[in-house]
C-alpha cells in the first residue's frame, strides 16, 4: 500500500518512522513468545532492541532527526531480520509448548495470544500513520471508493436509567484479556441521557463556523493554549480547498460528507461539548449505554450475543473511511443508540487507570501501567480499522487529550433531567 520511497518517511511526528514499524511488529513477536516466553536464542540483539518497543506522544522529541535514514538500518537489512523473526515465531506457533498452566507468559497461551492482539492493534496505528501520507505516496487498491455520504441523522436524546455497568473481566473468563481489562467490577451508574447518534462532521461545522476554535471560553486552559501555539483551527481530517471543506480519506480528498461522524482529539470534542452545554460519557456510562438493557441483564454487543458481521457497524477493516452516522441499525443498543461500537471510537472523559486489583500482565508488563499518569484518556468502541477480536466490551484503549490522529468521534451525553 505504501510506496518504497516513504520507507524512511514519519507521516506523524509524534511516531516514529515507518521503518520502525516494519521492524517492530515481527521484534516484538519475537522478543515476547521466542526468547522470553520459549528462551529461544537471540537472532539479532541489536535489531531486537532497536524495534523492541514504540513512543508515547510525550517521550520523543518531534524536532528530534527520526525521519531520515540516519541511525536506520537499510530496508534490505530489516527485511532479512522481519523474515527470520517470523520464521522463528510461526515454529513457536506450530510447534512450541506455548500453553503451560500456571507459568507465567505461557498460561492460558497468554504470549501467544499478547502478540496476536498487539499485530491487529497495530495495523490500526499504521493505517492513521497512513492517512497522513501524500496521496502519491500510497496505492490506491482497485475498486476502492467511499461510501457515499447519505442524509443527515435525526439526532434526539435518549434516556438511560439508572443501574450497574459491569467494568472489566476476571483473569480465565475469556481466552486472553490486557490487564488493565481486570479484575472485573460492578459500578454503579446513574440515570443519565446521550444522544443517539455520534456528533456529525455537519454538527461540528457550526462550532467552527460560530469561532469556537477562536473562542477561549471553551477550551481549557491546557487545551486553549494547545489550538493558540498549534494554529488549530479546525478537526485533523478536514482541509480548506478553494473556500470549500474537503475530508481527507485514505486516498482522496472527498467534499466533506456532512452525516460522517467527526473525528477529533478529546480537547476538540470537550470544547464542542461546552458550547453545546453538554458533555461526554464516562466510561461506565457508555458501558451502560452500550451493553446494558431494560431487563437489567448485560449483552455481549450492543446489538445482543451474536457474532459483529458488517450489517453490524463500521469496523474489522470493512471501510478504509467512515460511513454516515446512523447506517447501520443493526448494531443498535437496547436503549437505542446507533454505532456505539464501529465507525470511530468514542472519547469519554475518564482518566486511564488501573481497576482495583490491578496486577501487571507478564508477557507485556509495561503494556498499561506506563500509562496511569493520569495524562491519558479512555475510549471505547471501535473504528473503521479496529480488528473484530477486539471488539469485547472490556477492551479499552486510551490516548493523550490532545492526541488528533486516530479515529476517534464521541456524543454528546448529560444528566438526567
Amino acid at each position: 500500500m505504501v510506496s518504497n520511497e516513504a520507507y524512511y518517511a514519519r507521516p506523524i511526528a509524534l511516531r516514529n518512522p515507518i521503518v520502525f514499524y516494519d521492524g517492530h511488529l515481527p521484534a516484538f513477536s519475537f522478543n515476547t513468545l521466542a526468547r522470553r516466553a520459549l528462551g529461544r536464542p537471540s537472532i539479532d540483539a541489536g535489531l531486537e532492541t532497536l524495534f523492541a518497543r514504540g513512543i508515547d506522544p510525550a517521550t520523543i522529541d518531534p524536532n528530534a532527526p527520526r525521519d531520515s535514514r540516519d541511525g536506520w538500518p537499510a530496508p534490505d537489512v530489516v527485511r532479512a531480520f522481519v523474515e527470520r523473526a517470523d520464521r522463528e515465531v510461526l515454529a513457536c506457533l506450530e510447534s512450541g509448548d506455548i500453553d503451560v498452566p500456571g507459568t507465567p507468559l505461557l498460561d492460558r497461551a497468554e504470549a501467544a495470544h499478547a502478540i496476536l492482539e498487539h499485530e491487529e492493534m497495530h495495523q490500526e496505528t499504521l493505517l492513521y500513520m497512513w492517512h497522513r501520507l501524500p496521496f502519491h505516496l500510497k496505492r490506491r487498491p482497485a475498486g476502492y471508493a467511499p461510501v457515499a455520504d447519505g442524509p443527515q441523522p435525526a439526532q434526539e436524546w435518549i434516556d438511560v436509567p439508572a443501574g450497574e455497568a459491569t467494568l472489566g473481566v476476571n483473569a480465565g473468563a475469556l481466552p486472553f484479556s490486557w490487564d488493565n481489562e481486570r479484575p472485573a467490577r460492578r459500578e454503579r451508574v446513574d440515570a443519565f441521557r446521550v444522544e443517539r447518534h455520534d456528533v456529525t462532521n455537519a454538527a461540528f461545522l457550526e462550532f467552527v463556523e460560530a469561532g469556537g476554535y477562536t473562542d477561549e471560553r471553551w477550551w481549557t486552559p491546557e487545551d486553549w493554549a494547545w489550538v493558540r501555539s498549534e494554529g488549530i483551527t479546525h478537526p485533523g481530517f478536514w482541509e480548506r480547498r478553494d473556500g470549500d471543506w474537503q475530508w481527507r480519506g485514505m486516498f482522496d480528498l472527498l467534499p466533506l460528507p456532512p452525516a460522517w461522524p467527526v473525528f477529533v482529539s478529546l480537547a476538540e470534542a470537550s470544547a464542542f461539548a461546552r458550547w453545546r452545554g453538554a458533555r461526554l460519557m464516562t466510561e461506565g456510562e457508555f458501558q451502560r449505554a452500550a451493553y446494558g438493557t431494560p431487563e437489567g441483564v448485560e449483552r455481549r454487543y450492543p446489538w445482543g450475543d451474536a457474532p459483529p458481521t458488517a450489517v453490524h457497524g463500521v469496523f474489522d477493516f470493512s471501510s478504509w473511511d467512515a460511513e454516515p452516522a446512523g447506517s447501520h441499525p443493526a448494531g443498535r443498543s437496547a436503549w437505542g443508540v446507533d454505532d456505539l461500537v464501529g465507525n470511530g471510537w468514542e472519547w469519554t472523559h475518564t482518566t486511564f487507570g488501573p481497576f482495583p486489583g490491578f496486577a501487571v500482565l507478564p508477557s507485556y508488563p509495561e503494556y498499561s501501567a506506563d500509562f496511569f499518569d493520569g495524562a491519558h484518556v479512555v475510549i471505547k468502541g471501535a473504528s473503521p480499522a479496529t480488528s473484530r477480536e477486539l471488539l469485547r466490551p472490556t477492551f479499552r484503549n486510551w490516548f493523550r487529550p490532545r492526541y488528533p490522529y486516530v479515529y476517534a468521534t464521541f456524543r454528546l451525553a448529560g444528566d438526567a433531567r
